[in-house]
């Protein structure tokens, strides 16, 4: 494997492997994530409390595994669902070229130009009970993910249609035309297989920024709201205590720095690997 690729997802594969058995380790060493302990709040790191407990006697190791889940959920699923737009976008705006990509560009030129941070904070404060919308726990966490895929899939719109408008030109489309296979065979046979690379580098790069901002809407209370935790809400529930207890604030913070990181790391190997023109540059 490309060295480039082996330390990123050696990480990543490490936190994903320990968030997904947070349940399991949760049983397993009899520790609480949800259920209130006031009598051991503040604990510091033990053997039986790794990282301590926080303000309310939770277990802060467990709660950075269901965190972490949460976090990943959100980036993974929101970079596919932005990407899978975009990528639509880009080919449809590419291939058919005039009034359509004309059309197709200006809304991306329009979405871009909106402040991102700001239109999610105020569309992610939106009361949707009062849309007629059932509210029930996890509701925080799919909002998120639809608000982000609705406004991240410019970048992959964009890159798609420059790599969809170069390979339209070249020869084997050229002769697939000539030959009578209809533009969705040639989008779908031809066109999308040899622009797949750089779709996948430009969603991997992706997900470290989901992250971010699904942590910063968690940290001013406008994302996933508890008992549901992630690492953007532990930071909101650690900042009243900061100065007492610096390492509430440590822990989900450098989580999210090195899976931020880590999947920078992999887009850049990812890119290496995937064009090898990149490497000579």
């Amino acid at each position: 494997m490309n060295r480039c690729l082996l330390a990123p997802l050696s990480i990543l594969g490490l936190l994903a492997g320990f968030s997904l058995s947070a349940g399991a380790l949760e049983s397993l060493l009899s520790l609480q994530s949800n259920t209130a302990d006031l009598a051991g709040h503040f604990l510091p790191p033990s053997p039986a409390h790794f990282f301590g407990t926080d303000e309310l006697g939770r277990d802060i190791f467990i709660r950075l595994l269901y965190g972490g889940r949460v976090s990943l959920g959100v980036g993974l699923t929101a970079a596919l669902a932005a990407s899978a737009i975009g990528t639509s976008v880009g080919l449809f705006a590419g291939y058919g070229g005039g009034r359509i990509d004309a059309l197709l560009m200006r809304l991306t030129d329009l979405l871009i130009a909106l402040p991102l941070l700001p239109l999610l904070i105020i569309l992610s404060a939106m009361d949707l009970s009062k849309l007629g919308i059932s509210v029930t726990t996890d509701t925080s966490l799919y909002k998120i993910i639809v608000l982000v895929s609705l406004t991240g899939w410019t970048t992959a719109a964009r890159l798609t249609r420059a790599r969809t408008l170069t390979l339209k030109q070249m020869d084997f489309v050229t002769a697939a035309r000539a030959l009578g296979v209809g533009p969705a065979r040639i989008v779908i046979r031809h066109i999308f297989p040899n622009l797949l690379n750089t779709v996948i580098v430009a969603t991997t790069l992706s997900i470290g920024n989901i992250i971010l901002v699904e942590s910063v809407l968690s940290f001013l209370g406008l994302g996933i709201q508890p008992p549901l935790p992630s690492w953007g809400n532990m930071l909101t529930n650690a900042e009243d205590n900061i100065w007492e207890h610096a390492l509430l604030t440590i822990y989900p913070g450098v989580m999210i720095f090195i899976t931020v990181l880590s999947f920078n790391f992999l887009g850049d190997g990812l890119q290496a690997v995937l064009d090898p023109k990149s490497q000579r540059n």
